[in-house]
């Protein structure tokens, strides 16, 4: 009996040291030279307890004759791991820090996929862990999202280990290096407990074709050698707009920070410090404004701000106005320490994670809920540029707090902000400008219209013109044609978000059906009238170019005996009939170019192998009574009849993709104008480029419409959510 017990206890540890077969063996027969102790009793003497059976019953795994045994263990042959591999497989399972690359995206000429138009995008996931080594993974983005698939097929693949070195890392970093070159390049920077931080780039086809685990696609640029062997605590890893220079901070245990400035082309770099910032273990390194601040903070409760000229770091004072909110300095002491921090994705504010004293918290209530906080503050009153002209172009009150010279910045920075989501590839995330347009509209509306018409003047009207919103807005009516997708994205969350916050977006989207400037229902304010106005024909270029992607595809599937429709990732048209009579009813306001597509699409054949042909008519999915199409927004049903008298009607919601009637399925919903999506849009349409007219006559091939990468709102371009109750937690653009 301790023989079996010693072999089981060695079988027990052999498994956990990551072996992945077994020496246990489960006898299935009856064997009678062995009783074990403490077998239940055989079938038909139940052991009862009171008259019951006990609910504690082992039942035996065979059943015979007699009692049940079982056969002793067969001598295990497997081999044993040495002490030492052990600890290095421990070792290298006991990670310590991780990071996320860029997304990554190759096209089929570098990849070698076999379709023409595809490409591969993916992340790397960078593991450090204890015996120095970092374990690279390969993520790729799902082939499609779906809202009733929430498990989207993905593949993650282990790509490389590297010996990193020869200490704990405490911190990675990665970046996508700007570069002339065609394949992306990532950046990476590790740091150790030894002290010493060591920079690596790596190219984008060498993680596909990366076989052996052993050497990771990464090759050593610079190796950071610190004489006293502080360890590293955090990186912030920061290419610049040039080709091939970055900037790295680098932040201590003893809460100093230095920074490099390097150039990956000729393999230089310049050191800027080291600073003592902090007196305690540096927890956090975020830079902004590509570079021009560094925002820094510790475990003694402080955060910094500094400026980097040239190759100098100075500490320059955190901006105290804070529009609509407190200032710093005003927040209750309840914190006594910060984590961490992260500049928000248009560099506005700064969320820094802070952890409570539990000895100014409340300890019946408080303390045992409250461990920490996130707090934001505003950093858009930094001077990022050395301007000329700091003086506003216009008079307006004085807003309590605020110089005229910090108004100046927050207006150079915040249009500085909008300027970097006009290409389409940045993900539309724009809560912090939102917030900030917010907080000073309630305080000074005048300073908000100055900078937004700035804002327009620049991006839509071509001409000079007078810059106040009677002269420019419709200035910018007539430019949508010409508009980038993004443009147009953007300016409607402006428009609802921020000129129109008080108004539901459903009661904006009926408003939009039939809006005029001249209609004396909807807003007694002229400028309200102009911005609807606005958001509307906005709105209507959006459907145009949605209705003339449908109707080219369409077009080309018909005429196309190959089809990708049942294919995941591609897209194909629905809604055909809902969208020949939205263009019906609104044929004195689409481009003649869409009427006569519209007409040749009805006399087209649909054919029957690619499955396009659509029911004209429309039923209800709770009374089946027929829905006429009378609004892309929603439709109503007729009701069925009964006894000779109408039943009740349902209103329905429609895709605000296909304008078809929503089915009763998880749909997809747009927190800006609460609409409900069951297709996703064609990817084009978010990458339609600025002074580009869609040519409706023009058929591409089907294998080059795919779906949107993200399932995205086709009139605002954010990302859409599922459908949350609403007492859950659930993302807002503010």
């Amino acid at each position: 009996m301790k023989e079996q017990k010693r072999r089981k206890v060695n079988n027990f540890g052999v498994r956990n040291a990551g072996l992945e077969t077994s020496c246990d063996q489960i006898s299935h027969g009856p064997s009678p030279s062995l009783e074990l102790e403490g077998q239940g009793p055989p079938e038909g003497r139940c052991t009862k307890s009171g008259g019951r059976k006990s609910s504690h019953q082992i039942v035996p795994a065979t059943r015979g004759r007699g009692r049940s045994a079982k056969k002793p263990p067969e001598v295990c042959i497997l081999p044993l791991i040495t002490a030492d591999q052990y600890a290095s497989r421990s070792a290298m399972l006991s990670s310590l820090v991780v990071a996320w690359s860029p997304l990554l995206k190759l096209s089929s000429r570098i990849c070698g996929a076999p379709e023409i138009n595809s490409s591969i995008c993916f992340s790397l996931l960078a593991v450090g862990s204890k015996s120095g080594k970092i374990s690279f993974w390969r993520i790729n983005v799902p082939e499609y999202y779906s809202i009733e698939q929430s498990l989207a097929p993905t593949r993650v693949e282990l790509i490389g280990i590297l010996k990193a070195h020869s200490s704990w890392v405490t911190a990675i970093s990665c970046a996508l290096l700007a570069s002339d070159s065609s394949t992306p390049q990532v950046l990476l920077a590790t740091g150790s407990s030894d002290g010493s931080v060591r920079i690596w780039i790596g190219h984008g086809e060498e993680f596909l074709k990366s076989t052996e685990v052993n050497n990771a696609p990464f090759y050593p640029l610079k190796e950071i050698v610190n004489i006293y062997a502080v360890p590293v605590s955090v990186l912030s890893l920061m290419p610049t707009q040039s080709l091939h220079k970055m900037l790295l901070a680098v932040g201590r245990t003893s809460g100093a920070i230095e920074v490099w400035i390097g150039d990956t082309s000729v393999k230089t770099f310049d050191k800027a410090g080291p600073y003592d910032a902090h007196d305690q273990v540096v927890t956090g390194l975020a830079w902004a404004f590509d570079g021009c601040f560094l925002y820094s903070c510790s475990q003694d409760n402080f955060v910094r701000s500094w400026s980097l000229r040239g190759s100098s770091l100075s500490e320059m004072p955190i901006p105290s106005s804070s529009p609509g909110l407190r200032s710093v300095s005003d927040m209750p002491d309840v914190f006594i320490s910060c984590l961490g921090l992260v500049v928000s994705p248009s560099n506005l504010a700064v969320a820094m994670v802070r952890s409570f004293d539990v000895n100014q918290l409340d300890h019946m209530y408080e303390a045992r809920l409250q461990k920490a906080a996130v707090e934001f503050f505003w950093i858009g009153g930094h001077q990022k540029d050395i301007l000329s002209n700091t003086s506003l172009e216009f008079d307006i009150e004085p807003l309590p707090g605020f110089t005229e010279k910090e108004l100046v910045y927050w207006e150079s920075n915040i249009l500085w902000s909008l300027k970097q989501y006009e290409h389409w590839d940045k993900p539309l995330v724009i809560w912090d400008i939102v917030a900030a347009l917010l907080a000073f509209k309630w305080s000074a509306p005048d300073y908000v219209d100055h900078v937004l018409v700035k804002w327009l003047s620049s991006s839509y009207v071509d001409v000079h013109v007078e810059r106040s919103i009677g002269k420019v807005l419709p200035h910018v009516c007539k430019s949508f044609c010409k508009a980038a997708s993004r443009q147009l994205h953007l300016l409607n969350i402006i428009c609802r978000q921020v000129i129109l916050p008080e108004l539901k977006a459903d009661e904006i989207n009926s408003n939009l059906l039939n809006f005029t400037v001249d209609n004396p229902n909807f807003a007694q304010d002229k400028q309200h009238k102009l911005w609807m106005d606005l958001l509307s024909r906005s709105e209507k270029e959006l459907r145009e170019r949605l209705v003339g992607f449908s109707f080219s595809a369409y077009r080309s599937f018909a005429s196309n005996s190959a089809t990708t429709s049942s294919e995941p990732g591609y897209w194909y048209p629905f809604g055909m009939a809902q969208m020949e009579q939205w263009v019906a009813n609104n044929n004195h306001q689409v481009h003649d170019q869409l009427k006569v597509v519209a007409t040749e699409i009805k006399t087209c054949k649909r054919s029957r192998c690619i499955e396009l042909a659509e029911e004209d008519k429309e039923q209800c999915s709770y009374c089946s009574a027929p829905v006429p199409f009378e609004s892309p927004e929603f439709g109503v049903c007729r009701g069925m009849e009964s006894n000779g008298s109408s039943g009740q009607k349902h209103k329905l919601a429609r895709c605000a993709v296909t304008m078809q009637v929503c089915p009763i399925t998880p749909l997809w919903l747009c927190k800006c104008c609460q609409r409900w999506i069951s297709k996703l849009a064609p990817e084009s349409l978010f990458k339609m480029p600025q002074q580009h007219c869609l040519d409706y006559k023009f058929s591409p091939e089907p294998s080059s419409i795919k779906v949107a990468s993200k399932p995205q709102c086709p009139f605002c371009g954010i990302l859409l959510q599922r459908s949350q109750p609403e007492f859950l937690l659930s993302p807002l653009p503010v």
